[in-house]
């Protein structure tokens, strides 16, 4: 039987996730939405022929899931009223938009007993999905998200916006706790950093660069990972992936291989260039779809409340190690 389930926030990605759950009817009932903006509501009502609730309160009487894809600055409000009210949740990515609200709904989720998961679109990405069963101990991870500047977008902090992407997909790969985070960002047009990067090393040895920025003259989401037998790189927009292996057999499989001769004492390696060739897949699809099947098997939701909490205090640090950098003003 599919899961009622409400969306709160009808703006353009609410508007996509409602495109997303009418596609996936074994799974979901789309009940209606709510969206505080009258007129926003009345124009989302008559183009998806859904009910446009009064307010929060009527939807979640008649969902047992509610899809929470409103302003950062609402995450808190909407879940907890939803968790409190036992329905399960899915919220959209930074968690919210303090690390004390995370704690509690860390807490009131584990209380409740019912599944809560992030939008952290990234982990279902097919580019993504494809290098990762190959992805053995990296230990050295290097990322790029730069996207062309939007001024709508100042207000939010970098590293909560773009770089917390990057965030979990990394703390989903490297095991064991953060060592240490070094981090510094540059204000050019906002009054909060434009440009951020970030070091981050790992108790096991791993080190991760990680770097974001709103001020590029293209668009990039990439990230790769080193580890002792390959190099890894996933290309996150352009959803391709490609490995490459040293061996010291030659291939016998009808992957692309280079000899490389490294002189008398190691012999002739070869180096292998496979690209991954990904199905082609819609990610938020694909998260929605995977949490319903956590809902109805009572399993742990890919990316639940714990693995976004997560992310949002590495972003936090960061961007404590940011401040720390800031020179003396004069």
């Amino acid at each position: 039987m599919a899961l009622s389930i409400g969306v709160l926030g009808a703006g353009h990605l609410g508007k996509i996730h409602m495109r997303c759950l009418r596609a996936l009817p074994e799974h979901f009932d789309l009940k209606g939405f709510y969206d505080p903006d009258v007129e926003q509501a009345k124009r989302v009502s008559e183009l998806f022929g859904l009910p446009a609730f009064g307010s929060m309160e009527a939807l979640l009487d008649e969902v047992s899931v509610v899809d929470i894809v409103t302003p950062t600055m609402t995450h808190f409000a909407c879940a907890e009223a939803a968790i409190r009210r036992m329905r399960h949740v899915f919220i959209e990515k930074p968690l919210t938009q303090t690390l004390e609200e995370g704690r509690t709904l860390v807490r009131l989720a584990q209380e409740a007993g019912i599944k809560v998961q992030v939008g952290h679109v990234e982990r279902f990405n097919p580019a993504f999905q494809a290098v990762l069963p190959h992805l053995h101990q990296p230990r050295f991870i290097e990322a790029h998200r730069l996207s062309l500047f939007n001024p709508r977008g100042t207000d939010v902090s970098i590293v909560l916006d773009l770089m917390i992407h990057d965030i979990d997909v990394l703390l989903s790969v490297v095991g064991g706790g953060i060592r240490k985070i070094s981090a510094s960002g540059v204000c050019v047009v906002s009054p909060t950093p434009d440009i951020a990067n970030a070091r981050i090393e790992f108790h096991n040895g791993c080190v991760a660069n990680l770097t974001a920025s709103r001020l590029s003259l293209k668009n990039m989401r990439k990230m790769r990972f080193f580890q002792s037998d390959a190099y890894l790189s996933v290309d996150f927009l352009n959803r391709e992936s490609e490995i490459l292996r040293m061996s010291e057999d030659e291939p016998t499989t009808t992957e692309s291989a280079t000899p490389v001769d490294l002189g008398p004492q190691l012999g002739t390696r070869w180096i292998t260039h496979a690209r991954q060739n990904p199905p082609e897949t819609n990610a938020i699809m694909e998260e929605l779809r995977l949490f319903a099947e956590s809902i109805e098997a009572g399993s742990e939701p890919i990316v639940g409340v714990e693995a976004g909490f997560r992310a949002l205090e590495v972003a936090f640090e960061i961007l404590a190690q940011m401040d720390a950098a800031e020179p003396p003003k004069e």
